[in-house]
C-alpha cells in the first residue's frame, strides 16, 4: 500500500494560498457563499470542478477518457472526462471575471509514470489584463509559501533538494538549446509556423541524438528537450523555461517583440516539470487554425479526432481580454513538498497499473 504523505490540497490550504474569503463588511458569514476560496490574496474567484464535457483538450498526444451519456428516452451522446478546466475558465474571463482559479480533478488516458497518473489534480489560475511575467512571480510566491508552511526552505525529488528561496533561474528555450544541446533552434525554423524538420534533425544527429526518417520538427524538438535540456533544469534552483518557438505555442499568443516565439513558460523544480503557463491567445481565427492542425495531426498519428469546442471559439470571437493563465500539478507539488518518489504516494486511492486490464 502506498504511503500517504498529504491530501493534494492541504499543503495549499496550510500555506494560505487557498483560504476562505471574509464576508462583506457589516455582514455575518451565512455559509458557502461567503467562504469562496481565494488564490494569492483577495480578488480571485473560485471556479467549481466540471463534469463530463463534449470537448476535451486537442493537443495531438493527449488522450481523453471517453464516456456515453444516455437519456431516459434512450438517446446517447459521446462525452469526455475533463482533461483540464481551461476552456471553462476562459469562458468566464470572457464573461467578465477578472481573476479566477480552479482546483480540479482531471483525467488523461495513456499516461503512466512516476509523475503521471490517469486521475490527478490541477490548480489553474487566470489573470485578465495581466502578463505571463506576473505568473512567474506568482509561482515564486506559491512555492515559497508552501515551503514556509512546512517549516523548510527546500523541495525535493529523487534525492535532489532545491532551495526555493534562492534566486530562480530564468532561461529562454533558444538559450537552453544553445547551452545544453549546442543547437541554434531558431535557425531551423526559417518559417516559424512551418519549421524545417530536416534542418533540426541534422543538428540533432550532430549532437548524437537519434532521429527517424519520418520524424517531424516537433518530434525532434521534443527528443532534444527530453535528452539534452530537461536533465539540467531545476537542480541548482527552480527554473523558468520561457519563450517557446511559436510552432509550439499551444494556446499561447505570439510574442509581440519577436513573433518567432510564443509567450509560454514551464516551471521545473528538482527535475520535475511542475507548471505550464501562457500569455493567452485571444485571436479566434488563429486558435481555430491551430485546433484544426492539431486535430489533423492526432488523426494522422492515432487515427482519431476529437470535436472542437465551438462555444469556446465563439467566446474568443466575442472578445476575451488580454490575459495570462497557468496550470500547476498539485500532486507533483505535494511530491516535491514531501519528498515522495512516485505520484501514487500522494494519492488516496491510486489506480493500480494492472487494474481491470484485459489479458
Amino acid at each position: 500500500m502506498a504511503v500517504q504523505h498529504a491530501c493534494t490540497s492541504c499543503q495549499l490550504v496550510a500555506s494560505g494560498y487557498l483560504r476562505p474569503a471574509a464576508p462583506p463588511p457589516g455582514q455575518a458569514c451565512r455559509g458557502p457563499e461567503h467562504t469562496a476560496p481565494l488564490l494569492l490574496g483577495a480578488g480571485f474567484s473560485g471556479s467549481g470542478n466540471t463534469g463530463p464535457a463534449g470537448f476535451p483538450g486537442l493537443e495531438p498526444h493527449l488522450q481523453a477518457f471517453e464516456t456515453s451519456l444516455r437519456t431516459p428516452a434512450g438517446q446517447q451522446a459521446t462525452l469526455y472526462l475533463h482533461t483540464s478546466p481551461e476552456f471553462a475558465c476562459k469562458k468566464l474571463l470572457v464573461a467578465g471575471e477578472p481573476r479566477l482559479f480552479a482546483l480540479a480533478r482531471v483525467f488523461r488516458n495513456a499516461e503512466r509514470s512516476e509523475l503521471h497518473h490517469p486521475e490527478f489534480t490541477l490548480l489553474e489560475w487566470y489573470r485578465a489584463h495581466d502578463t505571463y511575467e506576473r505568473l512567474m512571480h506568482d509561482c515564486e510566491e506559491l512555492l515559497r509559501a508552501v515551503a514556509s508552511a512546512l517549516g523548510r526552505t527546500t523541495m525535493e525529488h529523487d534525492g535532489r533538494q532545491v532551495d526555493v528561496f534562492q534566486p530562480w533561474d530564468y532561461l529562454s528555450v533558444p538559450e537552453a538549446f544553445h547551452r545544453y544541446a549546442g543547437i541554434d533552434l531558431l535557425a531551423t525554423a526559417p518559417d516559424p509556423l512551418a519549421p524545417n524538420a530536416a534542418l533540426l534533425a541534422s543538428a540533432a544527429r550532430q549532437q548524437g541524438i537519434r532521429t527517424a526518417e519520418d520524424d517531424d520538427w516537433q518530434a525532434v524538438f521534443t527528443r532534444i528537450l527530453l535528452e539534452k535540456v530537461e536533465p539540467h533544469l531545476g537542480h541548482a534552483a527552480p527554473t523558468i523555461l520561457y519563450d517557446y518557438p511559436v510552432s509550439q505555442a499551444a494556446l499561447s499568443r505570439p510574442k509581440p517583440s519577436d513573433p518567432r516565439l510564443a509567450e509560454r513558460f514551464e516551471l521545473y523544480v528538482a527535475g520535475v516539470e511542475l507548471a505550464n503557463a501562457f500569455g493567452e491567445l485571444t485571436d479566434a481565427a488563429e486558435q481555430r487554425r491551430r485546433f484544426e492542425a492539431d486535430c489533423a495531426e492526432k488523426e494522422r498519428i492515432y487515427g482519431e479526432r476529437y470535436p472542437i469546442d465551438e462555444d469556446f471559439l465563439a467566446a474568443l470571437d466575442y472578445g476575451m481580454p488580454e490575459a495570462a493563465g497557468i496550470a500547476l500539478g498539485v500532486d507533483r507539488l505535494v511530491m516535491l513538498a514531501t519528498g515522495a518518489g512516485r505520484i501514487e504516494e500522494v494519492l488516496w486511492a491510486p489506480v493500480h497499473a494492472d487494474e481491470g486490464l484485459q489479458r
